[in-house]
């Protein structure tokens, strides 16, 4: 049985691989580079003051100390380091079929949402690396280099979410801050959903402590079924009219009926999923963090072009 398994998921990672490299080849080319390389420097070391510096260069603390002028050295950042923190819960297995065209489940399209980005920071010689996480965390793929690794951090991605286990989001920021001390790009792969609590206090003290250090980037990848975007909307979607649905919770199991040919019923959910996006979206605010919308149907490329040049638009502006 174990074999079987791992025969589905290998093969699954190959279809992730074979259309995420598309995607990066055909739609994102120029797009990351352009986004993420060259805008940053690191300091290098200290060094005697000499003709020609600039007085804002000078080291104070150890000219003070030496008696002598000495100012900082940097050199520009030429290499970034990616790291996708993951959500692996069981909320993440969601997927519907309206009219029985089945859409990727959200686990599927974290997946190829994690190979469109490694892919690119593969072919800018960028280091990639992966957290899994549900109400633990479940693995850690150190950030390396090369399209092996990417292979790698693809079949990591493709494996299935837990069962019946809740989202620990600020369990998983606060590990990601602590292996990553060099600044990166944190993609933040997950649907945000995490029961009746507000987003704010469920992880908003830890999102605020990683963005203060990385480039954090929220991506929230939500089938419309479940309250997120359709492609062709700008709203949520309306609980579709069925009758009576019974509705379990992946990660606790609880079981809800809901009445779906009831307007008040379908208002009251939408008033909710409008509650808890605009929660989310005020959190990532003023946090400093990007948010950025992945639907389970069409193309994962497209928002993430537009994602790149809406970054290129406000740098461009600063």
């Amino acid at each position: 049985m174990a074999r079987a398994i791992d025969a589905e998921l290998l093969a699954e990672a190959r279809r992730i691989q074979v259309r995420a490299d598309r995607m990066v080849t055909d739609v994102m080319a120029g797009g990351y580079s352009s986004v993420f390389r060259g805008s940053g420097i690191e300091f290098d070391e200290v060094r005697e003051f000499a003709e020609g510096d600039e007085l804002r260069a000078v080291d104070w603390n150890v000219t003070a100390r030496v008696g002598r002028p000495f100012v900082k050295k940097f050199v520009e950042e030429r290499e970034l380091t990616v790291l996708f923190l993951l959500d692996v819960s069981a909320s993440m297995r969601f997927g519907s079929s309206p009219e029985g065209r089945p859409r990727r489940t959200v686990a599927q399209t974290a997946a190829l949402f994690v190979g469109c980005v490694a892919f690119a920071a593969a072919r800018n010689n960028d280091k990639a690396g992966l957290i899994r996480f549900g109400g633990e965390i479940e693995q850690y793929v150190p950030a390396k280099k090369g399209r092996n690794h990417v292979l790698r951090l693809i079949r990591e991605a493709c494996e299935p979410p837990l069962a019946t286990v809740k989202t620990d989001l600020a369990r998983g920021l606060d590990y990601a801050g602590r292996v990553q001390r060099r600044r990166a790009i944190v993609f933040v792969v997950s649907d945000f959903l995490g029961g009746a609590e507000t987003p704010e206090a469920r992880f908003g003290k830890q999102l605020r402590l990683v963005a203060q250090r990385h480039d954090v980037i929220a991506v929230r990848v939500r089938d419309p079924f479940a309250g997120g975007l359709d492609p062709r909307v700008a709203d949520v979607p309306e609980l579709p009219r069925v009758g009576l649905l019974a509705v379990a919770d992946p990660e606790t199991g609880r079981l809800v009926e809901v009445d779906t040919a009831s307007r008040r019923v379908r208002d009251a959910v939408r008033s909710r999923w409008r509650a808890e996006r605009a929660e989310l979206e005020a959190l990532c605010r003023r946090s400093g963090v990007d948010l950025l919308d992945v639907p389970t149907e069409g193309s994962v490329a497209e928002p993430l072009v537009r994602f790149f040049r809406m970054r290129e638009l406000r740098g461009a502006k600063r």
